[in-house]
């Protein structure tokens, strides 16, 4: 009588769940699970660092699978699935005792479960969305604030309806970036302090009020500020604000809701407006600051001047993703996205380490899918570091994936070849090296020309530009570009520092 083993009823309940990748690390017995995987269709990216691995099934929402669990009584596999794709999206992890992978059944006693059903789409009360169009509608100074729940709710159709329609200001989270495009006119990204500050009326579109949005809280709110949340997760709402008006349903759906309403009450909030003034004044101060960093030609370069060479270069389509502590704050606001889901980067909790799992996935799924789609991943030299031998999976995988280190000798700040060298005369590295500190000019790019793909050094404009160009036109071979910028590069100054600042 035929037999299968735990491995292989494991593999086929993913495969009926339409599992198309599987990331992970093998050893005994998983090396089964991944081998079972293979053979039904399933594939498998082998990761050399762990934390790359659990990061890569957060990265896109789709198929994605890490650590299987069936316990013969019930198919978890479809109770995962369906828990990571309903509500509020996210990944789950299951446990799986070694015995269950190498067991041998009965393979006529194996009965599989039909893939999960699409997430249900709901919608809010009637009397909650019309309470929050009265809020809107008498407010002077307007904010809506787009969170990543409304990409992963493909709500861009909608927003941007009701943006165009209301003539509201935004502002995106940074995975919510493209949305609505950021070159929309009525992007307030580059005033974001002021509209944060002095919006009376704030609806949050599937953000949450974490400390990314500063809880919500003076000084960097009004004391007396409404907000109106919009959120799948029931839980989120009336998290440390108490708001004017929830709704709580499918982000989506719930736009569609206020655009019916408002299509009954008129709204269009005027651009001639005191606040739409003091908004386009604020954003034009701003921009021309960065503009001026960015356009100086003195050597080594800033972050400005590079973040400029690379938004001229990059393909408007791209998918961006992004980690490190400058490299990452100065990224979001240098780098438009004009598509959603094009930016991923260490997001809710900050995580580093992150970037070069996000990037293989997104580039496993644009491979497939979208195969002239180009992913660009930009590091910090510290963040880099987390999980830098992801670079030998890249080229074993040869996966359209291009790396652009920011590099300055540090975490924040750094030092130059010759204050290193002065530094090491004081003593030990141990007692007198800055802890910020990484050793200067490290070629980051030999990595990469090691395991096979193009590594660039670069310490110019010019020198930038032309390896933008290569690696770019060159769309079979992963390529690292190494930009070495001043150590001592900051971001412009900030007028409320938040959790930047410091007694150093």
């Amino acid at each position: 009588m035929a037999s299968v083993s735990g491995a292989q009823v494991i593999a086929e309940s993913l495969k009926a769940q339409n599992i198309e990748y599987m990331f992970g690390i093998v050893g005994i017995p998983v090396t089964e699970i991944a081998i079972a995987a293979q053979a039904v269709g399933i594939k498998y990216v082998g990761m050399r660092n762990e934390q790359a691995t659990r990061s890569m099934s957060c990265s896109v929402r789709s198929r994605f699978f890490t650590c299987p669990w069936w316990d013969g009584k019930r198919n978890c596999e479809l109770l995962a699935v369906r828990t990571s794709i309903y509500g509020r999206p996210g990944s789950c992890y299951i446990d799986i005792p070694g015995d269950f992978v190498t067991l041998q059944v009965n393979k006529s006693s194996v009965k599989y479960v039909e893939c999960c059903l699409p997430p249900p789409i709901s919608t809010a009360e009637s009397s909650a969305v019309s309470r929050a169009t009265s809020v809107i509608a008498l407010s002077k100074q307007p904010l809506l604030i787009i969170g990543k729940g409304a990409a992963y709710s493909h709500a861009e159709n909608n927003i941007r309806k009701l943006v165009d329609l209301c003539g509201l200001p935004f502002l995106p989270t940074p995975m919510a970036k493209g949305v609505v495009p950021d070159n929309h006119p009525n992007c307030v990204a580059a005033a974001r302090s002021t509209a944060l500050q002095h919006a009376d009326v704030i609806i949050l579109l599937g953000a949450r009020l974490n400390w990314i949005l500063h809880f919500g809280l003076p000084p960097r709110f009004r004391k007396d500020v409404k907000v109106i949340q919009i959120d799948i997760c029931s839980e989120e709402l009336g998290n440390n604000v108490r708001p004017a008006a929830t709704l709580l349903g499918d982000i989506n759906a719930v736009t569609g809701q206020l655009l019916e309403e408002f299509s009954k009450r008129s709204l269009k909030y005027p651009s001639n407006s005191e606040w739409w003034k003091r908004l386009r004044e604020t954003m034009l101060n701003n921009e021309e600051r960065s503009k001026g960093l960015a356009l100086q030609k003195s050597l080594p370069m800033n972050y400005y001047t590079v973040f400029h060479h690379i938004r001229e270069l990059i393909p408007k389509d791209c998918i961006l993703v992004s980690e490190g502590a400058n490299t990452m704050d100065i990224g979001r606001t240098m780098l438009p996205n004009y598509y959603p889901r094009q930016r991923l980067d260490a997001g809710t909790f900050g995580t580093m380490g992150v970037g070069l799992g996000f990037a293989i996935a997104a580039a496993m799924v644009a491979k497939d899918r979208t195969p002239e789609k180009r992913v660009i991943c930009i590091e910090g030299d510290s963040a880099f570091g987390f999980s830098g031998m992801e670079v030998e999976t890249i080229c074993r995988y040869n996966l359209p994936v291009l790396i652009i280190i920011i590099n300055n000798n540090g975490i924040y700040t750094g030092l130059g070849a010759d204050a290193w060298k002065e530094m090491l005369k004081f003593g030990e590295p141990a007692t007198c090296v800055p802890p910020v500190s990484l050793l200067p000019n490290s070629h980051y790019e030999e990595i990469m020309s090691a395991f096979g793909g193009k590594g660039y050094f670069v310490k110019t404009p010019e020198e930038l530009q032309n390896a933008l160009k290569a690696s770019l036109t060159d769309k079979q071979t992963p390529s690292l570009i190494n930009v070495m910028i001043d150590p001592q590069s900051d971001r412009k100054k900030q007028e409320f520092p938040w959790l930047t600042r410091s007694n150093l």
